[in-house]
């Protein structure tokens, strides 16, 4: 038999045991060269086709669960309370740095160690800031024209150099998306991987469904797909043998984090260290909230277990809620920044991928067997399966909550330029920002044009703000690129 025969007959028997044999109907085709069909049948081995159901079943469970759990109908372990997992800190209050000291050090010697490594986000295309490529290649305007991804690359760099252990001391994995995989590990290559230990590996898809269950056919030789959600990470994480290699090199704490944070500070030593010290098997870097009705998702308990939960699912006398000091108790918004042990995730995440997926109804272009032609849609007609990252929340037994400063530690760029907020034009300001504070901190004065928003400390001359003490009692003119 042909490869072609032999993976027939197998994808066959497995689409007829799962009522899935709908999607083979054009293979008998003539017009349809052999090549494309044996495509088509690769791309359908790669379906995990016997869990779909169980995927589908337990998404459609969760979405009435939280229907019935809503509002005035919520049980009483569906109601949502503050957050009560581990201590919550803030690196924004003096009395707490003593301690924070203290995790950084901790942080440092798992750094020196060889046993933490950076998780990166990285599917993400740069189509909402104009540009047509990978986001983590987008360069924000700083004068050294450095891209997202070469900021956290030499970040790394320069914590590995800092730890004592070398350039390679922290392993930096990549989640690329199926649309950017080439584009970005081409990149990588191009820059020698800015001399560090890199891995990549692409985030996986799953099909549209039917609200009866069944795979849609798009065209005669391809199924509807999407990316599985931010928390595809997990699955993606044990298809390309990821966690095997963390495991193999002595990994035991992970720091995993968005592409698009250019003040991100990869594998951090503190945010690590304070995990260790809360002895967590999960941790999150969060923002505290600056007002009620800022539209993010937080911290709490649900079901007596740790969560995100999303800002509409919140009361507007829930959201305005503070504590004795005044501050808001459902405040502790969620960044995309997350700490694991390699023990949680392996041991505890993976047994329950299957139960993590959620609905969402969408408008799903389809072949039209009269027409014979791919149709599209006006109102929605199938499922996608999706997850999110934060998705195994529930699971930890012991959650830790650090609270960072909004204005050294997130400069999100998500919108395009011109934009107000959000923006490389924020991004800028504020990583400006930073470095400013940073040599002024350090003893030196700024003349110039003290205002302007193309100051810029490089990752390998400080990778948090350490080594600058040859600048006391300089000028730094500005701006500047050091």
């Amino acid at each position: 038999m042909s490869d072609y025969e032999t993976l027939l007959a197998s994808i066959t028997k497995r689409c007829e045991a799962v009522g899935q044999s709908h999607i083979l109907a054009h293979l008998s085709s003539d017009t349809i060269s052999e090549d494309a069909k044996l495509t088509f049948l690769r791309s359908i081995d790669e379906i995990p086709l016997e869990k779909l159901a169980s995927f589908l079943q337990g998404a459609l469970d969760e979405e009435e669960k939280l229907k019935k759990g809503s509002g005035d109908n919520a049980s009483e372990e569906d109601v949502i309370e503050p957050f009560t997992g581990g201590a919550s800190t803030t690196t924004t209050d003096p009395a707490q740095l003593a301690a924070l000291a203290e995790a950084k050090t901790l942080g440092m010697k798992a750094v020196a160690n060889g046993e933490v490594a950076a998780l990166l986000l990285a599917g993400g295309q740069g189509t909402r800031l104009g540009y047509d490529g990978p986001k983590g290649m987008y360069d924000i305007g700083l004068p050294s024209k450095r891209t997202l991804f070469q900021f956290m690359a030499e970040r790394i760099k320069k914590l590995g150099l800092l730890s004592g252990k070398g350039e390679k001391a922290v392993p930096f994995y990549i989640m690329t998306s199926p649309l950017n995989h080439k584009a970005t590990t081409e990149y990588f290559a191009s820059q020698n991987n800015f001399g560090i230990d890199v891995k990549f590996f692409p985030q996986g898809t799953l099909p549209a469904l039917t609200p009866e269950g069944k795979m849609i056919l798009e065209t005669p030789t391809s199924l509807a797909v999407a990316p599985d959600g931010n928390g595809g990470i997990y699955p993606a994480l044990v298809k390309h043998g990821i966690l095997d290699d963390m495991k193999s090199r002595g990994i035991k704490y992970i720091h995993a984090f968005g592409v698009d944070n250019a003040l991100v500070k990869p594998a951090d030593p503190t945010f690590v260290g304070y995990c260790l010290a809360q002895s967590a098997d999960c941790g999150n870097k969060v923002l505290w909230k600056t007002s009620p009705d800022e539209k993010v998702g937080v911290v709490a308990t649900r079901r007596r277990s740790s969560c995100i939960v999303e800002y509409s699912d919140i009361s507007k006398e829930m959201s305005e809620l503070t504590d004795e000091n005044g501050r808001l108790v459902f405040g502790a918004g969620n960044i995309c920044n997350h700490f694991y042990t390699l023990d949680f995730m392996t041991n505890v995440i993976v047994p329950n991928l299957g139960n993590m997926y959620h609905v969402a109804r969408k408008k799903i272009p389809y072949y039209d067997e009269n027409t014979k032609e791919t149709v599209k849609p006006t109102s929605n007609n199938g499922i996608k399966l999706e997850s999110f990252i934060f998705d195994v929340f529930p699971l930890s037994k012991t959650m830790a909550v650090l609270d960072v400063s909004r204005e050294e530690e997130f400069a999100p760029v998500k919108n395009p330029p011109g934009t107000a907020t959000d923006s490389p034009d924020s991004a800028r300001r504020l990583f400006s920002g930073v470095a400013k504070k940073w040599v002024t901190k350090a003893g030196a004065t700024l003349v110039g044009e003290v205002e302007s928003d193309l100051c810029e400390v490089g990752p390998m001359t400080s990778y948090g703000g350490e080594g600058l003490e040859g600048m006391k009692g300089k000028e730094i003119e500005c701006p500047f690129s050091i």
